[in-house]
């Protein structure tokens, strides 16, 4: 009889299938491993006590990878408070840069010479744009690779402060207008020669790849200005620590497939339903698993943290910001029970469980 659950997690999916009977990376197996034990007592656990009501509580342990939808959100607070605190005092602009179906192939093949040209190509086009108006500027790029339904859609989301660092080492906030940064239809321009260009010199393209580039526009997308930067505060929230689908997406797993939804940008973001067999669902997730080690949030110009250590204090004092302060948020979590005490662990277990002693206690407190 198939087993069928409402809802689901992508952890729960790949338990479904026969890992080493597909044809993933070494890199791709051992990622999907570690996010199928997730939270299971194949990772071990900790026993949690409340320092108020006395409720105990176990816990099984993250894998903490990357591309687990279960364990970015302590990464994402921790990224965006430090965030928050290098706000400049100008509109910030959203830029997306994308490269063609095209190159999906390339980036099957060579994902790391790929997405890091698609990083230095984007950066390139925007420096110059600053340079030719006289200024230092600065961005944060986001990887993305992924479209709604999983399929292959390499792009880059860029916050871009709408202002830099002039000759004198001053700071000029606006550039031309404050409806857009740079035309879009130049930068498209920009952006596709310098990222074949690049594309020649690492020698994993043929020539007849490189010219067929050239044959059609490519696209950089770019939004108005944020309202402030508590907009960018919250737009940093939602983008930087994604991955390629989250788990509340999933309508139902079953024994052979996977019902979840997305959204059909191609008819004005219209919400659909999609239900793909077991191994085709994580096939097309494991296109989303980056190269071991690399950086997928990237800082450049006067956003680097080079830059941030040496002269960024000093540009905020010298423009009188006020610094938020940054208050760490407690690694204790609060009691379920009476909402109000902390939890401190007191005991910690492998993938044998809980010790026995420890049980008989959880159980008499949960029967109550």
């Amino acid at each position: 009889m198939e087993t069928r659950n409402k809802g689901g997690s992508v952890a729960e999916v790949i338990r479904k299938i026969d890992l080493s009977a597909q044809n993933f990376t070494v890199h791709q197996e051992k990622t999907l491993r570690a996010l199928s034990y997730c939270r299971t007592s194949a990772l071990g656990g900790h026993i949690d006590a409340c320092d108020g009501c006395g409720n105990l509580s176990i816990s099984y342990n993250s894998c903490r990878n990357r591309h687990c939808p279960q364990c970015q959100g302590h990464k994402k607070e921790e990224w965006i408070q430090k965030r928050e605190a290098e706000l400049l005092p100008c509109s910030y602009y959203h830029l997306v840069f994308t490269l063609p179906e095209e190159l999906n192939f390339l980036a099957i093949s060579e994902p790391k010479i790929i997405y890091k040209t698609l990083f230095e190509a984007a950066w390139a086009t925007l420096n110059q744009f600053g340079k030719t108006e006289g200024l230092q500027l600065g961005m944060i790029a986001i990887l993305h690779t992924w479209g709604q339904n999983l399929s292959l859609h390499p792009h880059l989301h860029c916050i871009v402060p709408g202002g830099g660092i002039d000759q004198n080492e001053k700071w000029k906030r606006k550039i031309r207008t404050d409806k857009y940064l740079f035309s879009v239809k130049a930068m498209s321009k920009v952006f596709r020669a310098k990222f074949v260009a690049s594309l020649r010199n690492s020698g994993i393209a043929d020539q007849n790849v490189t010219e067929k580039l050239f044959t059609k526009n490519w696209v950089v997308y770019a939004k108005r200005p944020f309202g402030g930067p508590k907009q960018v505060i919250e737009y940093l929230g939602r983008y930087t620590h994604k991955v390629a689908i989250s788990n509340h997406r999933i309508k139902e797993v079953t024994d052979k497939e996977i019902r979840f939804g997305y959204k059909d940008y191609r008819k004005g973001g219209e919400k659909k339903e999609m239900t793909l067999r077991n191994e085709e669902f994580i096939r097309r997730f494991s296109l989303h698993i980056l190269p071991r080690r690399f950086v997928r949030i990237r800082h450049y110009g006067i956003l680097s943290s080079s830059w941030k250590r040496g002269k960024l204090h000093a540009l905020q004092s010298s423009l009188k910001i006020q610094i938020p302060e940054v208050k760490p948020k407690t690694l204790l979590k609060k009691c379920r029970c009476c909402k109000e005490g902390n939890l401190v662990t007191i005991a910690i277990f492998g993938q044998r469980g809980p010790p026995q002693d420890f049980l008989a206690v959880f159980n008499a407190s949960s029967a109550k």
